[in-house]
């Protein structure tokens, strides 16, 4: 790749999850896992508004509600109960009436989270929360939650609970700019309690109000979202364009950034849940899934030709972690074989697929996502595969984020 092509590339910061500020739906709850939107629109552009839409790894929903945007339907599939519930809380289109009681209800909401009549706050088993939030912000979202817990149960209650989530990060201790979470030093000189409750109600009544702004404008294509394995796809009709982008094999966890989210909306109890849920997905590492991996073996002929050898590359770089993350490079691609095989099944003759990942690095061993993608693509039919360069992704000279293309048969 020529110096001018690789300036070219690090210029693309308008395809990152960065670019979706302040557009519309996309900027409701912003998660590091999300993807351009940008990047879709740009790909859809080439179809026709009647093909349909299907992303197996639709994360906070960015692939369909782009394609709901443009007239297409889409189908969204995951495996986590959060993200399926952010997915079709942010497709769902709200009514006038829905639009109305939900402004109502953030009014209804404050009034009675700003008073002293709540008892018996709650608060979630996230370890060590102190760090997190805190008294006086913990105190407020407490009341926050119980006072939308007395609301009667209607959609519209969506918007005031995506509003809560951004708070709860907003007004946190709490930054994801690393594979491990890290924490903001409390200064010494803080804000009264009381200036801190109304910073919190302050910031959940500005998000909920731009979120029921958002919410006034339809889709006009309709999104259907489904919780399922993407091992394993079932959905209810086949689809014409697969576009999606998978966890990219860095270990990176992405239940590492739900999990707050998930304990406060009631969707994690305790911390083997997060473990137990993240084993199942691709990719994941979080928890009890790291323990996992220490037993985990798959005889089978994976139809790529180098993975054995960068495996044992890096199994022997490193003698405390080499071969837990040996095996996590070989159990990802194989999940991700059988991904390619399930989701062939589900396509219309003639169906497109665009898959955006990045390849990653291990003990200064590079992981060539793009091209293993390409050969397990071809290893189960599809034709025609393709890979782009979409972007480079940080100061590692090695790593890039890719497309990788291709066609079902007819």
């Amino acid at each position: 790749m020529s110096n001018a092509t690789l300036q070219n590339k690090r210029q693309n910061a308008h395809l990152t999850f960065k670019a979706n500020k302040g557009i519309g739906r996309h900027d409701w709850l912003r998660l590091t896992p999300a993807y351009s939107v940008h990047l879709v629109r740009q790909e859809l552009s080439n179809y026709d508004p009647s093909c349909v839409v299907l992303d197996p790894f639709s994360g906070t929903g960015t692939t369909g509600i782009c394609a709901a945007e443009s007239g297409h339907d889409a189908i969204l599939t995951d495996l986590n109960p959060f993200l399926i519930w952010l997915a079709k809380a942010k497709s769902y289109n709200y009514s006038k009436i829905e639009i109305s009681r939900a402004r109502a209800k953030l009014d209804k909401v404050l009034s009675v989270a700003e008073g002293r009549d709540i008892k018996d706050l709650w608060t979630p088993p996230i370890h060590n929360i102190e760090r997190w939030w805190g008294p006086s912000r913990l105190n407020a979202l407490a009341r926050l939650r119980a006072a939308m817990k007395s609301l009667s149960v209607e959609k519209e209650n969506d918007l005031l609970l995506i509003g809560f989530c951004n708070t709860l990060i907003k007004v946190s201790n709490a930054s994801f700019n690393h594979q491990s979470v890290s924490f903001k030093e409390v200064p010494q000189t803080q804000l009264l309690y009381t200036e801190q409750d109304q910073e919190v109600f302050d910031s959940f009544s500005c998000s909920v109000k731009k979120i029921i702004e958002g919410a006034e404008t339809p889709l006009s294509g309709k999104v259907r979202v489904v919780e399922v394995d993407a091992r394993r796809i079932n959905i209810p009709q086949k689809a014409d364009i697969v576009i999606t982008s998978p966890p990219y094999v860095n270990r990176m966890s992405y239940i590492r950034e739900l999990r707050p989210y998930m304990y406060w909306l009631g969707f994690l109890e305790e911390a083997k849940e997060a473990g137990e849920l993240d084993w199942k997905a691709i990719g994941g590492t979080w928890g009890t899934a790291t323990s996992k991996l220490n037993s985990w073996s798959d005889e089978r002929d994976i139809p790529i030709k180098t993975i054995d050898s960068l495996a044992k590359k890096i199994a022997n770089a490193h003698d405390k972690n080499g071969r837990l993350l040996s095996t996590y490079v070989k159990k990802y691609f194989y999940d991700m074989w059988e991904h390619f095989d399930s989701i062939n099944k589900v396509l219309n003759p003639g169906a497109k697929l665009v898959y955006i990942v990045g390849n990653s690095s291990f003990y200064g061993h590079v992981v060539p996502a793009e091209q293993w993608y390409g050969e397990l693509m071809s290893a189960v039919g599809f034709q025609n595969v393709q890979i782009d360069t979409i972007r480079k992704r940080n100061s590692n000279k090695a790593l890039f984020e890719f497309a990788v293309r291709a066609n079902k048969t007819s």
